[in-house]
């Protein structure tokens, strides 16, 4: 099994990343695991409250049970991962099962920031972009995706997302052994990275 970590963020561009470099490893031999997946449940918290949450802090996310389904599917075990809804905050009922890969990809904003985690990794990636280009994309997702207004948007990254980026999301690059300029537009990078992922999986074999 070949574990990569993805970070960087938000509206960096990570997850056009992982779609691009998905279409160049072999098929059906990719999963994705997101870290938005491993929010806290905050089910029994008040609907009012939650939305004062940090969710762009380390503690709002549950890192023992992703590493422990980490090192579970290493193992060559299923494991049930968690389903967030962003609109009520809270974690669903239901779970997408997870069968073991040859090759585990992890993806979020802080993916590189548990020392426990990146430890289990072979490939360490940090995706970078501009700030303003971050906002943009932002501001496109959380108006259609999460139902906020542009207002709500803006008030949001200048109290909550900027702050964090620098205190815990910028740190991350240090860990990095990759660093992607431009995100999902740098095809080169990507390609370099597929090419090294298949050259280890076929040393490996």
């Amino acid at each position: 099994m070949f574990i990569i970590g993805i970070a960087g963020g938000t509206g960096s561009g990570k997850t056009t990343v992982v779609r691009k470099l998905i279409e160049r490893l072999p098929k059906g031999e990719v999963t994705v695991i997101p870290l938005d997946s491993y929010y806290k449940d905050s089910s029994n918290i008040p609907v009012e409250e939650r939305q004062k949450i940090n969710f762009d802090h380390p503690d709002a996310f549950e890192w023992k049970l992703l590493i422990n389904h980490l090192q579970e599917l290493k193992q060559g075990h299923a494991v049930e991962q968690p389903v967030y809804d962003y609109v009520t905050s809270s974690r669903l009922k239901d779970t997408v099962h997870v069968e073991p890969s040859e090759i585990i990809i992890l993806e979020g904003i802080m993916v590189l920031h548990h020392y426990k985690l990146r430890e289990q990794m072979d490939l360490k990636v940090f995706v970078d972009a501009d700030a303003d280009d971050r906002l943009i994309r932002v501001i496109s997702r959380d108006i259609v995706e999460r139902g906020r207004t542009t207002e709500m948007v803006i008030e949001r990254y200048q109290k909550v997302l900027k702050p964090m980026h620098e205190q815990f999301i910028e740190p991350c690059k240090r860990f990095a052994d990759v660093i992607i300029p431009q995100g999902g537009h740098n095809n080169a990078a990507i390609n370099m990275m597929a090419k090294f992922i298949k050259q280890q999986i076929r040393e490996r074999e």
